[in-house]
């Protein structure tokens, strides 16, 4: 993977965006703008929004009100982009499978497969474990293979879910230092995570949640620092904040 140029998907706008379901707000008025450059890390309590946010910034939903802009436009088919979830499926295949049926979606030359599958399971660390059967991998392994399907699409911007979520210490410093790499590599990354130590070493801004609404942005220093709101204080004091 090489370092890309800078990308016509950002920056992404969330312009006054509203999501409800019925009468549930899960979103409430959120304005927010996610720029090029270090991971931006979103927070907040369990149920706060954060996957919708996600969600919303991928394009997989709709905002009920208000809209969401990609490089300053609307509606834009999400070609690069491309998000892992916090419990990704495996396809019924070997590691190598999974990243050449991840090819073949992002409609790559088939020429070029096996390159790009070597290069990606070298990335995530999986070299060695190619023709293993994806769904027979640990689930630090198959949180990395998810890793390298996505990143099959070349995305400008990847979206990640609580991507350490269920894994032990080892596998989630594992992870941590493929995000950092792809970082690097000048991919806008965008995750939620509930695990601030997680937050502290990759967050290169904060963006908190509280009940769909945002409380609290900023640089990461700072914001763990010197956090300028009671709900902030409270959620990095480790109390529940309700």
């Amino acid at each position: 993977m090489t370092m890309r140029a800078p990308s016509e998907e950002l920056p992404i706008v969330f312009d006054g965006v509203t999501v409800a379901a019925g009468p549930v707000t899960i979103l409430d008025g959120i304005s927010l703008t996610l720029l090029p450059g270090s991971p931006t890390v979103l927070i907040g309590p369990n149920g706060s929004g954060k996957s919708t946010l996600l969600r919303m910034a991928m394009g997989l939903l709709a905002p009920t009100r208000g809209r969401v802009t990609w490089g300053g436009r609307e509606n834009v088919p999400p070609l690069k982009r491309a998000i892992v979830f916090q419990r990704p499926a495996m396809l019924r295949r070997s590691a190598a499978a999974n990243i050449r049926f991840a090819l073949r979606a992002a409609s790559i030359a088939r020429a070029e497969h096996a390159r790009r599958t070597s290069e990606l399971l070298e990335l995530v660390g999986l070299a060695h474990l190619a023709d293993r059967a994806a769904r027979r991998l640990s689930g630090g392994e198959q949180q990395r293979l998810a890793l390298a399907r996505a990143l099959a699409r070349d995305p400008a911007v990847l979206f990640l879910d609580e991507p350490t979520a269920s894994l032990d210490p080892v596998a989630t410093k594992a992870v941590e230092d493929i995000i950092r790499a792809v970082s690097e590599r000048n991919i806008k990354v965008v995750m939620a995570t509930h695990d601030l130590g997680e937050a502290r070493r990759l967050a290169g801004d904060i963006v908190m949640l509280h009940r769909g609404r945002i409380v609290e942005t900023g640089a990461s220093a700072s914001f763990f620092d010197r956090p300028q709101t009671a709900e902030a204080k409270t959620f990095l004091a480790g109390e529940l904040l309700v």
